[in-house]
């Protein structure tokens, strides 16, 4: 057997709202589309930019998450796996294909909006800081085939730091006071 890798990362905004359907196995699912786009220099110099529109489908907690909190124009970074499907088209016209990106992995992100009001921090996953694992990753990191990182190791949920006092004892915060 020849080697082989199958990955894709895309960064985009979704095409339409993603459509939620449920397996006979009670499974969630959800498609959406996703636009791509590459901004470059012709020969000549002029500018032009290049969209492609990408099918995606996710499954599980995954696709209930997309579901609920992606709509069409939301900015979306993917990780996954191309999946080739053949059909024969209902019409009899022969058989049809469709190349889709099957999601193992996503982050939202912040849109042009977001920037506007300041909360452009730049890339997150939903409740995720840089001391915390994404929370939705694939079987691969689930399984910690990527390194320590993902095994939680040193994921600092296990390290014992003392605090610092920033503020005065006046300024301080309740514990209770923390949203997270």
């Amino acid at each position: 057997m020849s080697a082989s890798f199958n990955r894709v990362m895309l960064m985009g905004n979704l095409t339409r709202d993603p459509q939620v359907k449920q397996l006979p196995s009670n499974t969630t699912v959800v498609e959406f589309g996703l636009a791509v786009s590459r901004k470059f220099k012709t020969a000549s110099g002029e500018d032009r930019e290049e969209v492609a529109f990408v099918d995606c489908c996710a499954f599980g907690r995954q696709a209930e998450t997309i579901s609920q909190f992606c709509t069409k124009g939301k900015p979306l970074f993917i990780e996954g796996r191309l999946k080739y499907d053949t059909w024969d088209d209902k019409a009899g016209n022969g058989k049809r294909s469709k190349l889709s990106v099957v999601v193992e992995n996503f982050q939202f992100l912040p849109s042009s909006r977001d920037a506007r009001n300041g909360d452009a921090e730049g890339p997150r996953s939903a409740g995720t800081s840089e001391t915390q694992q994404p929370m939705f990753t694939g079987a691969a990191e689930r399984k910690g085939w990527r390194g320590s990182r993902n095994r939680g190791e040193n994921s600092g949920a296990d390290r014992k730091v003392p605090p610092e006092k920033p503020f005065t004892e006046e300024k301080q915060f309740a514990e209770a006071d923390i949203p997270f």
